[in-house]
């Protein structure tokens, strides 16, 4: 191997513990590591500079594939835009590896079987959960998460700069971690 291997790491949450993947990975040269959700990939900052940073002959590491693209076509434009710089990446989980000439012709087909079946599940997922949220609604039970007043918010932002965790601004105002940063967006 001429180049450096190169890993990544993507959790959904700040508070999410990355140590699972990292063991995975095993030794690398240097790691990136996004905590955000996948959906935008223009906040994945780490992956921004995994990109940057690769050259010819790296490989980039990742313990599962639905740690990279969120949907098979942006695992598909991220792994073409690593293995155009010359790179290969190598799924640890699915037993993978995609280079610059492409992959082996089973690895392609399980790399796309593989994509194809977690876009399935996330899907399904959401399905699941918006028929759960519709029956408790029609059964009186779902309760949506109440709103920051502009006051609320004010006091969010207050104890953010004094340090306090967002978990624990959280569950003083009763409300959940999303909310608290749906608030702060809005109000930027």
């Amino acid at each position: 191997m001429s180049g450096q291997v190169v890993g990544y790491v993507r959790v959904s949450a700040t508070d999410q513990n990355p140590q699972r993947q990292l063991e995975v990975l095993g030794e690398c040269h240097k790691i990136f590591t996004d905590k955000i959700s996948g959906k935008s990939r223009a906040k994945r900052h780490a992956l921004a500079e995994l990109i940057g940073y690769i050259r010819d002959g790296d490989t980039v590491r990742i313990a599962s594939m639905d740690r990279l693209g969120r949907d098979t076509r942006d695992l598909y434009n991220i792994v073409a835009e690593i293995t155009d710089k010359g790179a290969a990446v190598e799924f640890v989980n699915e037993k993978i590896t995609v280079d610059k000439n492409g992959a082996s012709p089973l690895d392609s087909l399980m790399l796309g079987i593989l994509a194809a079946f977690a876009e399935f599940e996330r899907r399904r997922l959401r399905e699941r959960q918006a028929e759960g949220i519709a029956i408790a609604k029609a059964k009186g039970k779902y309760v949506q998460q109440p709103a920051l007043s502009d006051d609320d918010v004010e006091q969010v932002k207050t104890l953010m700069d004094l340090g306090y965790p967002k978990t624990e601004i959280a569950r003083r105002f009763q409300v959940s971690r999303q909310t608290i940063y749906n608030a702060l967006r809005r109000k930027v």
